[in-house]
Parts: C-alpha cells; sequence; structure tokens
C-alpha cells in the first residue's frame, strides 16, 4: 500500500537537509548499541525510497507489521529531538522553554536556588524578546517554589511574584484579545476580500470597534503593538481604506525597525509586515516607495542575522515574488516580468508541501495577469484555468470570481469563441452563487455575450459604449473593487487606440507619478 501523501514520517525524513540528516545519523549513533538499532534501519531504507511503501518495508524483515507502528513513533520523535538541538532552527523562545525545563528538574531534585537562578536568568531573557506568555509560566513556577522555599533575600519577594504574575496576566490578556481580532478579520479577508456593500461595511466596522480593546498605543509593549497593527491593516482592507491600511503597515514595519532583535524572534510577522506595506503602497501607486520597501526587505533577508529555516524559505519565496509581480503590474512591465516565471514554477514545485494551496492558486491568478497584460492570451487561460477548474479550492470568493470574468475576456481575445456561451453561461451562474453579481461584472458579461453580433468596424463603438459605463463605476466604494483585481478601463482603452494594455499602464503610471499625490510621510 502507498501513502506517501498521508505518511508524516515519510514527508518529515524528505523535509531534512543533508546537514540535518547527518546530525540525526551523528544523534542516534552516540550510544554504541544504536549502530543497529531497527529505528535507524526503517531511516535509512525511507531515506533512499522514493514513495513510502509498506509492503517494501516489511519485505526487509527487520521490523514485524505489529511493531512497525510503534517503530515509526519512535523514529519520528528521534528525528524531532535531533532537530530541536540544530542551533540553526534556535531561538529565543525555544532558549527559554529550556531554561524552563531545566529549572523544573532542579525544582524537583529539590535543588531550589539553583532552579530559582536559572529562572531568573530565563525570565530576563523573556522580557527581553517580550515572550510574555512563557514569563508568566516562569513567575507561576517562582511562586511555587517560593511558597516552599523562602528566599530570605528579599523581603517583599511575595509582593513582587504577585505583582509580577498580576502584570503580565493583563498584558496577556490583551495580546489575547488583540490576536484574537487580528485572526478573525484576516480569515473574513482571505475568505471573502473587500467588502461588497454598505451592509458589508456597517457589519465588518461594528464587529471590528466591538473588539477593539480601548488602549493607547504607546502604552502598549512590541507585542500588543504588533496585533493592534495587524488588526488594523485587516480591518481597512477590508474596508477599502487603503491610506489607512498603509499608516498601519508602516506602524508594523516600523517596530521591527525600533526593536530589531525581534526580527530574529518573530521574523514570519517581520516577512508579513513588509508585505502588506508593499500591498498597501500598491493600492495606493507608489513605485518609488515600493521599491525602497521591497529592497529593504530583500536585503535583511539576505543578511545572516535573519533566520533560516524551510518555512521561512517557503514564505520568503511567496513574498518576494508575489511583490516582483506587483511592481511589474505596478509598472506596466508585462512581459519583463515573464522572464521569472520559470523561476516561480521551479519554486512552487519544490515547496509545494510547505505552501497552502490558497497562495500557490494567487500566484496562479498573477500569473495569468502577467500574461494577460502581455497580450499572450493563450498562457494567461493556462494559468487562470488552473483556479477555475479546481473545485475543492477554498481560498477568497472574490479573486475565484474574477479569475472567471478575466479567464472569459482572455477567451475572447484569443479567439476560442467555440464555446464562449457556456464559459458565460458558467461564469454567470458561479457569481449568482457567490453573490458577487456587480454592475461590472454584469457589463462585462453581457457585453462579451453579444460580441457574436457584432460587426468588426461597430467594435471600437461598441467598446467605448462599455468604457464609458464602467468609468463611472471607477470611484464607487463597491463597485472599483473589480478594477483592482482586473484592470478592464485600461483593457478597454487598448482596445479603443489600438495599442498593447501594456502600454497604456505604463503611460498611466507616468502621469500618475508626475502627478501631485497626497503626503503619505506623515501617516
Amino acid at each position: 500500500m502507498t501513502t506517501d501523501h498521508k505518511e508524516n514520517l515519510f514527508i518529515l525524513i524528505k523535509s531534512l537537509s543533508k546537514s540535518e540528516k547527518r546530525q540525526f545519523k551523528l544523534y542516534a549513533g552516540r550510544v554504541e548499541a544504536n549502530h543497529n538499532a531497527k529505528f535507524l534501519h526503517l531511516f535509512n531504507f525511507l531515506d533512499r525510497a522514493k514513495e513510502y511503501d509498506e509492503k517494501e518495508i516489511l519485505k526487509k524483515n527487520f521490523v514485524t507489521k505489529q511493531q512497525l507502528s510503534n517503530l515509526k513513533a519512535h523514529l519520528y520523535r528521534q528525528i524531532l529531538v535531533s532537530l530541536r538541538m540544530n542551533p540553526s532552527i534556535q531561538n529565543a523562545r525555544m532558549q527559554i522553554r529550556e531554561q524552563l525545563d531545566f529549572a523544573t528538574v532542579l525544582y524537583q531534585k529539590g535543588l531550589y536556588k539553583q532552579s530559582l537562578k536559572i529562572l531568573e536568568k530565563a525570565k530576563s531573557i523573556a522580557y527581553r524578546y517580550e515572550e510574555k506568555y512563557l514569563a508568566f509560566e516562569i513567575v507561576e513556577l517562582e511562586k511555587v517554589i517560593e511558597s516552599q522555599y523562602i528566599t530570605r533575600s528579599m523581603s517583599n519577594r511575595a509582593e513582587q511574584l504577585i505583582q509580577d504574575a498580576t502584570v503580565l496576566a493583563e498584558q496577556n490578556e490583551l495580546c489575547s484579545e488583540l490576536s484574537n481580532l487580528s485572526l478573525q478579520l484576516y480569515e473574513r479577508l482571505i475568505k471573502a476580500g473587500y467588502a461588497k456593500s454598505d451592509e458589508e461595511f456597517r457589519e465588518v466596522t461594528k464587529f471590528f470597534f466591538e473588539r477593539l480593546p480601548n488602549v493607547e498605543f504607546e502604552q502598549m509593549g512590541f507585542r500588543e503593538r504588533m496585533w493592534f497593527c495587524k488588526a488594523h491593516v485587516w480591518y481597512s482592507l477590508l474596508t477599502q481604506d487603503f491610506l489607512s491600511s498603509f499608516k498601519y503597515a508602516s506602524r508594523w514595519v516600523d517596530l521591527f525597525r525600533q526593536f530589531p532583535r525581534m526580527i530574529a524572534s518573530h521574523p514570519v510577522f517581520y516577512l508579513k509586515a513588509n508585505n502588506f506595506l508593499l500591498e498597501a503602497i500598491v493600492l495606493i501607486k507608489h513605485p518609488e516607495r515600493f521599491k525602497k520597501v521591497l529592497g529593504d526587505m530583500q536585503a535583511v533577508l539576505a543578511s545572516d542575522q535573519f533566520p533560516k529555516n524551510d518555512n521561512l524559505k517557503a514564505l520568503s519565496f511567496l513574498y518576494s515574488y508575489n511583490n516582483q509581480l506587483n511592481l511589474y503590474f505596478l509598472e506596466g512591465e508585462f512581459k519583463a516580468g515573464q522572464v521569472i516565471v520559470p523561476e516561480i514554477l521551479a519554486h512552487i514545485e519544490q515547496l509545494q508541501n510547505k505552501i497552502d494551496p490558497h497562495h500557490i492558486m494567487l500566484l496562479y491568478y498573477k500569473l495569468g495577469c502577467l500574461y494577460f497584460g502581455g497580450d499572450d492570451y493563450e498562457n494567461a487561460i493556462i494559468y487562470l484555468n488552473k483556479i477555475v477548474q479546481n473545485k475543492g479550492l477554498k481560498m477568497r470568493e472574490d479573486l475565484l470570481c474574477f479569475a472567471r470574468v478575466l479567464n472569459l475576456v482572455a477567451h475572447y481575445e484569443a479567439g476560442f469563441d467555440y464555446n464562449i456561451d457556456t464559459h458565460i453561461r458558467d461564469t454567470y451562474k458561479f457569481l449568482l452563487k457567490m453573490d458577487d453579481l456587480h454592475e461590472v461584472q454584469k457589463s462585462m458579461i453581457n457585453f462579451i455575450r453579444k460580441l457574436g453580433d457584432i460587426y468588426p468596424h461597430e467594435l471600437k463603438v461598441h467598446f467605448k459604449q462599455l468604457h464609458a459605463e464602467l468609468k463611472q463605476y471607477e470611484d464607487d466604494p463597491y463597485e472599483r473593487r473589480a478594477f483592482l483585481y482586473l484592470d478592464i478601463l485600461s483593457w478597454l482603452e487598448s482596445k479603443i487606440e489600438n495599442k498593447p494594455i501594456a502600454q497604456i499602464i505604463k503611460a498611466k503610471a507616468l502621469k500618475h507619478q508626475r502627478q501631485h499625490k497626497p503626503s503619505i510621510a506623515h501617516l
């Protein structure tokens, strides 16, 4: 039976680097008796195997079917123990937990002074890196020891510990409230995207302010400020307040500039902060600021101080390439952007087990847009079809909708009109199902439906009519969502002026740069 896609042990072994495998073998071989141990035989077999096949393991006769389950569990745990000892994955949180474990062992041995000494050191590190949940655990153990072994060095020792515990509990409660709010808003953003109506706007706004703790930003610690900024970023994106999104994403990034030691402690949040700042800059169209932030982020990623592990490798790929694509879109350099497509596809293949399907499909959507903007409609269809034909896909509903609309337009442009009616019908039904059939989508679908009855020499007139019809929605807070995902107006202008869409977008980008823009320096 082949179950490699479900077999966690096999996946874990295949994720190990050469150095990690070498480290594990050294760790396992530190005891002489382990050299011929069954778990090492299993490790070596799975390391060489191309897929997980239980029958092939049993054929080797080093383990029975009854023993295999326990042997796999033992090997899995030994690999994790070995990885935990790897200096490359060590961070402040793991160091504190290790010290807390050591202190617990010493306490159980009755060595109270030694335990308290380690706890004091661990607590200092926890405060330095804002690991206040761990700091609370440490204080609670100190209280247990204090109740059994009264230290005479401080007359107010008990009062001090009680005060520390109270303050930490309050800070942790605030952090929990902010992180819960942030997670709920982010889930909504991922599922549904921007608010589609006044009703949704009011609902999101009510939800946000009812749960937002009443607290001053400067009075909070690093963790609380970070979650505060994140919650505001998600709320601003949901309500399409892009200047506010820029403001709070900037604050989020600035926290790491203010406390650079936190980058190594919270590298994922550092990456997310920069990614959403870059997204906000795209939405307010500041290419020069975008290049600066992207360059700063990539410099930090390349530095020796930034942690290196598989999770960060996957996230660094996602955020770096996603934002390189955004820059190409911002400047209308669609053909130039196609150069990095093979790199993106190679990384997707290499990291597919470490990237969730939502983000992979988001990349495919952007690749579809990239080829569409470069007038390569057949390739645009290839990547958009990966989304349209994925029936089990769970990702932003608005992106699912606009992927279908763009796919429809690409089919028209590519001349694949033999089954255009089927595509129109399927798209229409899907939009109705998602409750996302707004005026822009309606106009686009109706236009494409009528194309078969329009003579070629009449096309430009109809393109102009559609452009005038859609232009009125450009500043509508809910209808303009369409233009954030799919620059239909530029496409129509390219048809009217008989120019490539990239040329139209480039011209708009240059014009935007020359025009006076509201200052964002104060935000």
